[in-house]
């Protein structure tokens, strides 16, 4: 396994690695509905437009991209960092790849330099981060207007 910074030439695998995580992970938690739409807007220059203002990594086994994550600023602030596009191919989920990724994002210079770190998380995904040390931000544990659960650390 080998984790490094994403290329532009990693759009197409990193769309599909999105998408199929979300068909596969996702749906459970969501009506199928708004994870086709969400699908829909995974393309690979939605990709390509997220790795141009955050370090976006990917994890590559062999050939295969088999997950992915981003950190970014936090609308800007250089005090607050974001967590974003974090996937791993559900078969390759529960085999450590999420804790390289988060373990990477968290030696990344947006992560050092920030006092808090927040993740939108998908309902899927609130139990991981979790266990990564994230809590519910402003103890608000279900999904907002959005979908998604604020979540945070504070260094």
């Amino acid at each position: 396994m080998n984790i490094r910074p994403f290329e532009q030439t990693d759009a197409v695998a990193v769309s599909e690695l999105i998408r199929n995580t979300i068909r596969i992970s996702n749906v459970k938690d969501y009506p199928i509905e708004l994870m086709e739409r969400l699908i829909e807007s995974q393309t690979p220059q939605h990709v390509i437009e997220r790795a141009s203002w955050t370090h976006f990594y990917v994890v590559q086994q062999q050939k295969k991209i088999i997950g992915c994550g981003a950190i970014g600023p936090y609308w800007g602030k250089e005090d607050e960092s974001s967590l974003f596009t974090i996937f791993v191919l559900p078969e390759y989920q529960g085999k450590g790849i999420g804790r390289a990724i988060i373990d990477t994002l968290e030696n990344d210079i947006y992560f050092l330099r920030a006092r808090r770190i927040e993740i939108p998380a998908s309902i899927t995904g609130v139990p991981f981060y979790l266990k990564m040390g994230y809590h519910f931000k402003d103890g608000i544990s279900e999904p907002d207007n959005e979908h998604i659960i604020r979540m945070e650390k504070n260094r």
